[in-house]
């Protein structure tokens, strides 16, 4: 894993911002670093040494040195590539995946050049011959890749740090992105906080030449059955978990290559259990397996499960118990994001790839296995909101006030669920659907946005009109595969593990297993409560017996009563303050009314708060 950087300039010049933009992403890749420059551009990036750890330092080019590449991330088809390429008269001097992209680049275009490659990628070329840049970036985004264009020049880099280091970007809040953050938790692609800094879509290529203004175009698109001419499969449960099967197999042994220490993170859930029971299968040595908890947590805890699963497949299992330093990890958080970022989740994954790096170098994980198999509730939700709003409007208004009247943690803890999904079903899909993911809830956020401003929702509706035709299920996971996923899971562990210098790989985000999961009828997936339900079949025998039931639960920091406690301070001192920054952006008022409600626990608020304090943390280091 690595970070990248680079700069297409209008007129030649000597690349004098290589050093800047490089230094930024150290953290990326602490083995080495270097550049491929040249009059009119340069591409560089900072190694994190994973495969062909004596000869793969940057820059890495083609034959006569016409072609300079810069990757972040691992190819996993290079070796069969490699082998294409010789074949047509191609020498390599390298064993690693990124020279495979330089030779490459000479025999195909830029989109069919990102198509051709099976991993999880960002990368940079230069070709002198075509004077031609092209920038591409994964089929679902696990690997990220920012840029800034403005009079011929275009800055690139990993993250947005590294481009705003060139001096010829401005650092400017983009004003625009605080209503759909309150919203999502996150800003949507390919818009930032900042102006004019944009993020590369997956499954795009951007393409720059010296004179013309750039253009992206699209390499892949996610299947969907009922769109396209794409249809279900006619499978039974057994078949399709049978393939399942062999397509994760398949998927999580192109993952193990590697030619430093690799482990996996063990939560306990059933992703993660099922990817450590095939590297059990595949590896000879134990695998090592990695779990964190907290110190005094009100949340679930995982690793009772994690260590039962550590057992049945014998892996060196590692259990850490942190007690982590809130008010420090929130101001480390918003500077790996270099925005805003609403999941508090970060903090957990923050923890176990610190603790995870001083052991192996790459850890797989279970990412994406809820996004292929529709393991979260709130898909169970979406299919029940249609059926809710069908009832006649008394039938609906009287369900509604029975539920209100449960306690909350009633119906085996179920209850405060049914009644946030009573609230806003009656809205139909997607709204619902986003209500129910807002980290601020929407009465809170009107008063805080005083109502009137745009919050993401028609590019929400937009992605959910593109699947129209196929069945509700498919669109669901369609629109989580293209929002949640994109922008709020896979940027949290990228940023998380690369922090640290850790590689994280997710078999489940694999496209042929995509491929064929998209087929698969929905109700193989899930069916009222049960979720994920031909994965659990498929991997029934990697599991302890006390996990096969098991209900889903993320990990859970504590932070409504971090906010009356360990935090209490700190968030008066921020959040809390007269001259708060959030307060020259949102209605003081309200915010001043969010939290004096979460402090006399009238309500809680705790989620909001974390959203809005790692805003406030943000807009005072932009000053």
């Amino acid at each position: 894993m690595c970070g990248i950087a680079g700069e297409l300039r209008p007129r030649e010049d000597a690349p004098g911002h290589v050093a800047a933009q490089l230094q930024c992403l150290r953290h990326r890749g602490p083995d080495a670093e270097g550049a491929f420059a040249r009059p009119l551009a340069w591409v560089g990036q900072t190694r994190l040494s994973v495969i062909d750890l004596e000869h793969g330092d940057p820059p890495i080019t083609n034959e006569d040195g016409t072609i300079g590449v810069a990757l972040n991330g691992e190819i996993y088809n290079y070796r069969q590539l490699r082998e294409e390429l010789r074949e047509r008269g191609h020498a390599f001097a390298t064993e690693g995946d990124t020279e495979v992209i330089a030779h490459l680049a000479e025999d195909v275009e830029h989109a069919e050049l990102a198509r051709r490659l099976d991993g999880m990628f960002a990368f940079a070329v230069w070709d002198d011959r075509r004077s031609r840049l092209v920038l591409g970036r994964d089929r679902f985004g696990k690997k990220p890749l920012y840029y800034w264009y403005h009079a011929g020049r275009l800055v690139f880099g990993s993250e947005i740090k590294a481009v705003l280091a060139n001096p010829h970007v401005p650092r400017e809040l983009r004003e625009a992105s605080i209503a759909p953050y309150l919203r999502f938790g996150y800003v949507p692609t390919p818009d930032t906080f900042f102006e004019g800094i944009r993020s590369v879509p997956p499954g795009h290529v951007l393409i720059a030449e010296p004179g013309r203004e750039p253009r992206i175009e699209r390499y892949w698109s996610p299947p969907l059955a009922g769109v396209d001419g794409v249809e279900h499969l006619d499978l039974s449960m057994e078949d399709a978990a049978r393939e399942v099967r062999r397509l994760l197999e398949k998927a999580v042994r192109r993952r193990l290559l590697s030619d430093v220490p690799l482990g996996a993170f063990l939560s306990g859930g059933i992703d993660s259990s099922a990817i450590v029971g095939i590297m059990a299968q595949e590896i000879d040595r134990p695998v090592q397996t990695f779990t964190i908890g907290f110190e005094d947590t009100d949340g679930f805890d995982e690793r009772p499960y994690a260590r039962l699963v550590a057992e049945r497949h014998d892996t060196e299992h590692h259990e850490f118990v942190v007690k982590p330093d809130a008010v420090d990890l929130v101001e480390r958080l918003v500077w790996h994001h270099d925005q805003p970022f609403g999941d508090s989740s970060a903090i957990p994954t923050y923890l176990l790839s610190e603790l995870t790096r001083s052991h192996v170098t790459v850890a797989l994980c279970g990412d994406g296995g809820d996004e292929l198999f529709a393991g979260y509730e709130r898909f169970a939700a979406g299919l029940a909101a249609q059926r809710f709003a069908a009832l006649p409007t008394l039938a609906r208004r009287a369900l509604r006030g029975g539920l209100e009247m449960l306690p909350a943690g009633s119906l085996r803890g179920r209850a405060a669920s049914l009644q946030r999904f009573a609230r806003v079903a009656e809205r139909g899909l997607p709204d619902a659907y986003g209500a129910w993911i807002s980290y601020v809830g929407e009465h809170e956020r009107r008063a805080l946005l005083n109502g009137h401003h745009d919050d993401g929702a028609e590019g929400y509706r937009r992605i959910w009109g593109s699947s129209n035709g196929a069945r509700t299920l498919d669109r669901l996971l369609d629109l989580n595969l293209r929002t949640y996923l994109l922008d709020d899971l896979l940027p949290k562990v990228d940023r998380m593990s690369m922090a640290h210098g850790l590689e994280v790989r997710s078999p489940f985000l694999d496209p042929e297993l995509l491929a064929f999961t998209s087929g698969l009828r929905p109700q193989l997936k899930a069916r009222g409560l049960s979720l994920k339900r031909v994965l659990r079949a498929s991997a029934a025998d990697l599991l302890p017996p006390e996990m096969t039931k098991l209900r889903k639960h993320g990990f859970s920091v504590p932070l409504d009563r971090w906010f009356r406690g360990d935090l209490r301070a700190y968030l008066g001192a921020t959040l809390g303050a007269a001259d708060a920054r959030v307060k020259r952006h949102l209605a003081p008022a309200a915010l001043d009314r969010l939290l004096a409600e979460h402090d006399s626990r009238a309500r809680n608020h705790g989620h909001a708060i974390w959203t809005l304090l790692t805003l406030e943390v943000f807009l005072r280091r932009e000053g």
